[in-house]
């Protein structure tokens, strides 16, 4: 069967003809199926997930777009209580954007603390690092931490 054919199928199922498998939105996200299923169980989309009728699930690119954001808030540390928070709030429609936006800026804030104390981290290694390759030009390796008895 064609693909052409195959997505006038899916339209004439009631599912939309560009929806997209949970394969598909694991391969487009970086999340695996089993993360997928938990996102939805957990009331992390934004919006319901259509089924075929034999069950399969199929998500709209919308829900796509939605989940790459969800990936990035999750790598930067976003607790799921939060995600789910903001979730909710999207879910809701209109009228609360001032608290989207305090969820959001409240994240911001950790993750720029958390730049600056990774930066801290980076000038400490790249001192030592320093260290080392003077050290290592010398020839020497004298007061360079040894940790063998008599070092």
């Amino acid at each position: 069967m064609a693909s052409g054919e195959a997505g006038k199928r899916m339209a004439a199922t009631g599912v939309p003809a560009e929806s997209l498998s949970i394969g598909e939105v694991a391969e487009r996200t970086g999340l695996s199926v089993h993360a997928l299923r938990f996102y939805e169980r957990e009331g992390l989309l934004v919006g319901p997930v259509d089924r075929t009728p034999g069950g399969r699930r199929r998500y709209a690119p919308m829900d796509v777009e939605w989940l790459l954001v969800c990936v990035k808030l999750r790598e930067s540390a976003m607790p799921l209580a939060e995600l789910k928070r903001f979730a909710e709030l999207v879910r809701a429609g209109r009228g609360n954007e001032a608290e989207r936006l305090r969820l959001l800026d409240a994240h911001r804030s950790r993750v720029d603390a958390q730049i600056r104390a990774l930066e801290e981290c980076r000038s400490v290694i790249n001192w030592k690092v320093g260290v080392y390759e003077e050290h290592l030009d010398r020839g020497e390796a004298g007061g360079l931490w040894d940790p063998t008895p008599g070092g």
